[in-house]
Order: structure tokens, then C-alpha cells, then sequence
């Protein structure tokens, strides 16, 4: 029996050693690092004496540049069919998720800072060629790091749309199994995966997989995962780009921190960021709104990007559905009735109101409790002077 099964592990080696060959002579070199890694981790504890060497060959061609043949490869296999990415073996649930917003996508409303860093980036990944001809290496990751509803999902879209790729994004449902060992073996073949198709892969909510391993909360099996992303985050070729996001930075173990090369801080938006974003979510319904929009992003001051786009959205349809006047729609969205606004924030409203002519000096004056003499003072006749009073 004993000799059964050593037959059996050497035949399992040469298969092995043969697939590795292949890859090899086939020119694969993203592959053939993929396969070796792959080995290393099979036969540390067998072979630990051939896990030396293949380790040693993998660290090898980690220091030479991928040939651009193969850096051309990469870029255009990550256009596959959804059903082609890998699953987890229970549930067959598929362990990524693919955002495809390569036909164009609005720059995120972001602080200048954070911009500059993105443009940094993506600079970079263009122009990776130039660098490594230099001996540099470009930036391999980036950990996004802000609150919830701030842009961190949506800047990692427009990141891989920037650079002509789909964004795929690890699915820590499906990742995360119940099976003791389980999730360490999703979580590998997920990235190794990625890897090997160049891909631009964002790990949204990290902390859930990265806790700082000093956390006595969390069982072995979690505090493994944190060492399969150092490990990860170490070999990622420069053919692809990986991003990660937390709303928690404080929960990520310190290590993982050292491994990305940059890190990309998304405050909260401030009233400058909420009053872009007031103006392009209301998209062609703007000039209907107009005299509210300082209102309005007073109301919504403190609010996340994603606060503001929900607002917006259920004033359209109220709008469009003519649910309620105008104002009621903006004090019930906005939690705030006109009449607790200070004197001079309902003259100013009252001002913008009739200058844009859409209400009459006599409608102005009843929303907004300013006299019709005071409204004409400041904004001057009405367009629509006649119409809608006496």
C-alpha cells in the first residue's frame, strides 16, 4: 500500500513538472508564475526540499520584465464570458463579479488631492513600458480607503475604464465558506485567477478578510487569510493592477498596509462636492430646479455622495410623477420646512426663484413668506408679471 502511494505522488509530480514544461516552452510566462506558485504552495509540507527550488525559480522571474507579447495576452484575455470565471465548488457561485464600463463612465466627484493620485496611477499603468525599460517598476496596488457612499467602488470603475479593462470584483459571499479551509482555498484561486488574466481586481470591505491578526475575536481559519493576502499582494505581476477598499482601516493588520503602493484617502464631500453632484444627478430635469440648488445642498450638507444621488432620484420622480408642489417634495426629501429658515436664507431663495421666471413675485412670496414688494425690489419686474395673480 505504502508503495502504492509513492508511485502514485511521483506520477502526480511528473504530471506536474510536464504542465510546468508546457507552459514554459509555450512561452507563458504569466502562466508558468502562476503554476509555480501554485506548486510551492502544494509541496511545502511534502517536498518541502522541491518546494526550495520551485520557489527559488518563481523569485527568478519575478525580477525579469514580462515580455510585452505576453503583457499584450494578458490585457486581452480578461474579455471572457462570465461563466468562464472561476466558482466555488459548494455552492458554484462565482467567486468574481465584472463591471464592464469600458464604452465610457463620468468621472467620480472626488477631492483635487485624490484625483491627482488616480491620474498618478493610471499614468503609470499606460505607461508601464517606458518605466520598466528604466529598471522601475510601476505601482501594482492601491488600497482605497474613505466612509461608506464617498466613490470608492465607483472610482475603481472608472480606474479600469480609464485603462481599457473591466473591473472585476472579489465576491467575499461567495469567497467566504463555511468549510474550515475552504475559504483560504476561494480566496487563492480567485486571485491567482485574476493574476493570470492581467485583470484589474478591487477586494471591496478588505478588513473582512485582512483583520489585524492581534485580534483574538476571530478564529485561525481568518487570521490564515491574512497571510495568503500578504503573500498575494507580494507576487502581483505588473501586468495587472490590484485595488482593495475599506471603510476600516483601522481593522486592516499593519503589514498589508507596507505591501500596496499607494494609498488613495476619499474624505467625506464637502459643499462644493455635493453641489456638483446635486447638478449632475438631476441630469435634464436641472433647470426645473435651479432656484433650489444652494438649497438643497445646504439640506444635504453632511450627507454621503450616495445620500445625495438617493435624494435626487426621489425628488425626479415626485417631479415627473407630480406627486406634490416643488417644495413640498424638497422639505419632505430634505427633513427641512421653509418657514424654519432664517430671514435672509428665504430672501436669497426668494431672489433666485423669481429671477429664473418660472413663479410668479405672488407664488415666490407664498413659499417662501417674503413680501411681493421686497422680491421685486431685489429680483425687479416679473417675467411673468399678469399671470397667476391680480
Amino acid at each position: 500500500m505504502k508503495k502504492h502511494t509513492q508511485a502514485s505522488a511521483l506520477v502526480d509530480i511528473e504530471q506536474d513538472l510536464a504542465s510546468l514544461a508546457r507552459l514554459a516552452a509555450a512561452g507563458e510566462h504569466d502562466d508558468t508564475r502562476m503554476l509555480l506558485a501554485r506548486l510551492v504552495r502544494k509541496y511545502r509540507q511534502q517536498r518541502p526540499e522541491l518546494a526550495v527550488l520551485l520557489d527559488q525559480s518563481l523569485k527568478s522571474s519575478q525580477t525579469r520584465s514580462t515580455p510585452s507579447s505576453v503583457l499584450r495576452r494578458s490585457s486581452s484575455a480578461v474579455d471572457m464570458p462570465i461563466s468562464d470565471m472561476p466558482v466555488d465548488s459548494e455552492s458554484r457561485l462565482a467567486l468574481i463579479r465584472a463591471f464592464d464600463d469600458r464604452n465610457g463612465l463620468s468621472q467620480p466627484i472626488l477631492p483635487e488631492s485624490t484625483l491627482g493620485s488616480i491620474e498618478t496611477l493610471i499614468r503609470e499603468r499606460k505607461e508601464r513600458d517606458l518605466l520598466i525599460a528604466k529598471g522601475i517598476s510601476p505601482s501594482r496596488s492601491a488600497i482605497l480607503v474613505g466612509p461608506p457612499g464617498v466613490g470608492k467602488t465607483l472610482s475603481a470603475r472608472w480606474i479600469a475604464s480609464r485603462l481599457g479593462k473591466p473591473l472585476w470584483v472579489l465576491d467575499l459571499t461567495a469567497v467566504m465558506s463555511s468549510l474550515l479551509g475552504k475559504t483560504g482555498n476561494n480566496l487563492r484561486k480567485a486571485l491567482d485567477f485574476a493574476k493570470t488574466h492581467g485583470a484589474v481586481l478591487l477586494l471591496d470591505e478588505i478588513d473582512a478578510i485582512a483583520k489585524r491578526r492581534s485580534d483574538e475575536s476571530d478564529i485561525g481559519e481568518l487570521k490564515r487569510l491574512v497571510t495568503v493576502m500578504l503573500q498575494e499582494v507580494d507576487q502581483w505581476p505588473d501586468s495587472g493592477l490590484l485595488l482593495a477598499a475599506t471603510n476600516h482601516p483601522e481593522l486592516i493588520d499593519p503589514a498589508l498596509w507596507r505591501r500596496f503602493d499607494m494609498v488613495l484617502q476619499i474624505d467625506p464631500p464637502g459643499t462644493e462636492a455635493i453641489t456638483a453632484a446635486i447638478i449632475r444627478y438631476l441630469g435634464n430635469d436641472q433647470s426645473a430646479f435651479s432656484p433650489w440648488i444652494s438649497f438643497l445642498s445646504e439640506g444635504l450638507k453632511g450627507k454621503s455622495l450616495s445620500d445625495v444621488e438617493r435624494a435626487i432620484n426621489a425628488l425626479r420622480r415626485g417631479h415627473t410623477l407630480q406627486i406634490a408642489p416643488v417644495e413640498k417634495l424638497i422639505s419632505n426629501i430634505i427633513g427641512t420646512d421653509f418657514e424654519s429658515l432664517s430671514k435672509p436664507e428665504r430672501l436669497k431663495l426668494a431672489i433666485e426663484m423669481a429671477k429664473t421666471g418660472a413663479y410668479t413675485h405672488v407664488q415666490v412670496s407664498q413659499i417662501t413668506g417674503i413680501s411681493r414688494d421686497t422680491i421685486r425690489k431685489h429680483a425687479g419686474p416679473s417675467p411673468r408679471q399678469g399671470r397667476g395673480h391680480k
